[in-house]
């Protein structure tokens, strides 16, 4: 019995847990420790970053102690050209649907689609033989009455005579006066029988009534056509000259109808939708008589020779209409023109090579240049390339204008006309939508 015990506690020995060990606990002291070191580290790295020095980056401003290589122009005297741009559409002179006026069979058609035609050529032809019927049936009645009335006259001149010498009676001389003038008017009412006779026999012979372009045929030899046909045979469209109308802001009219009024002869120039190629080379028709409350603007006219075929019915164009010229301005690149807090402004170079910001009113601008009203004198130098990456008192090194860089000449090929041109630097905007929205207009002060 005894020996069976020790072996039963062996047996449940397994089935107790040990108790766990009590957690060592780390001093006070080591862990301040610990959290001075770290927040030392992370003062050290803040400290570093604010104080290492900023690489200069190629589009950062310059400092004052490194020259930046810069572009610098002087300020000249020139002529500037105020110009207006305007949107336009191409508008032909005349365009006419060519109808028949008589009824009739198509024999021919005289003209080939798109060819060039001018104003009396031979379009097409229409059956002539009803007509030439009627045209002898006509002068036939009037070969006969004309025969009655020369019978009537001499009847009339006899009944004079008798009715002188008494042997008649008056009566009957009025009764053949009366005869007479019936058969006049009868014989001009023959007349008018054969001249109509004529006319539509003219008419079967289909004319253009102007000079211009045929468009594609509207019906083929051989069908029947009449005077109410809707469609006509063909749409004729005259070319040369042609129209473009274009609108206006309201606010330049004033300076258009300036010049209208004293009679000058305002040029025109078309360009093509990106303002790159000029098209045709004109001069200003005449204006709209009044505003359209809707957009606020006014419609022109301006007249091209159109020689070359080059403007196109309906062809979108801006049109470039020349307002007058300025003499002896003080002109800049457009280039070197800045806008920022200052408001417009210039990078004007010092002698001592450095420069400083110089705030200017600008005029009319042509091109790659415009016009300085204040601010700058001739001679000045400004800055028109490299000005991103300079400040106010920044050291600069002039270098010259690599071929790239150059401006482009005002009208040369290649170079867009510039944005409307008017003395406050103002430029063209869209439609504006009603007046009473407060929407933006057109011709809003851009500076």
């Amino acid at each position: 019995m005894n020996d069976l015990r020790p072996e039963q506690e062996l047996r449940e020995a397994p089935r107790v847990k040990p108790r766990p060990a009590a957690p060592v606990r780390t001093p006070l002291w080591r862990r301040a420790l610990w959290l001075a070191v770290i927040v030392l580290v992370i003062a050290g790295v803040a400290w570093w970053v604010h104080t290492r020095p900023a690489p200069q980056s190629p589009g950062g401003r310059s400092g004052a102690g490194t020259p930046m290589p810069v572009v610098a122009a002087a300020a000249q005297k020139g002529d500037i050209n105020v110009q207006l741009n305007g949107l336009g559409t191409v508008t032909p002179l005349a365009t006419v649907t060519v109808r028949t006026q008589i009824s009739g069979q198509l024999m021919r058609v005289a003209f080939q689609e798109g060819q060039m035609v001018k104003q009396g050529d031979l379009l097409a032809e229409i059956d002539s033989r009803p007509y030439e019927q009627q045209l002898a049936n006509a002068q036939g009645q009037l070969t006969r009455d004309q025969a009655l009335l020369a019978n009537a006259r001499i009847d009339l001149q006899r009944y004079r005579v008798l009715v002188a010498q008494d042997s008649i009676p008056k009566q009957q001389l009025d009764t053949q006066d009366s005869l007479v003038h019936q058969l006049e008017g009868t014989v001009i009412s023959d007349q008018s029988q054969v001249d109509t006779a004529k006319l539509n026999i003219t008419y079967c012979h289909i004319i253009a009534p102007v000079s211009g372009r045929v468009g594609l045929r509207q019906v083929d030899a051989g069908n029947y056509v009449q005077a109410n046909d809707t469609n006509g045979l063909v749409v004729l469209t005259q070319l040369q000259p042609i129209t473009a109308v274009f609108t206006l802001p309201e606010d330049s009219v004033p300076a258009v109808m300036k010049q209208l009024n004293a009679g000058a002869t305002l040029q025109a120039v078309a360009y093509d939708r990106s303002q790159t190629t000029q098209i045709a080379t004109g001069t200003l028709a005449t204006v709209d008589n009044q505003i359209d409350t809707t957009t606020g603007t006014l419609k022109l006219k301006a007249q091209f020779d159109n020689t070359d075929s080059a403007l196109f019915p309906n062809q979108f164009v801006n049109i470039q209409l020349r307002v007058e010229t300025l003499h002896d301005e003080t002109v800049i690149p457009t280039a070197a023109v800045q806008r920022g807090a200052p408001g417009t402004f210039v990078y004007l170079v010092k002698p001592d090579d450095t420069v400083t910001v110089q705030a200017i009113k600008l005029g009319p601008a042509e091109g790659e240049k415009v016009s300085v009203r204040s601010g700058l004198s001739v001679g000045d130098r400004v800055v028109v390339d490299g000005a991103d990456k300079l400040k106010d008192g920044a050291k600069i090194a002039l270098r010259e204008a690599s071929s790239g860089a150059a401006a482009t000449p005002a009208g040369a090929p290649g170079s867009a006309p510039s944005q409307q041109s008017t003395p406050a630097g103002q430029q063209q905007r869209g439609s504006r939508g009603s007046r009473g929205s407060g929407a933006a207009g057109s011709g809003g002060n851009s500076q």
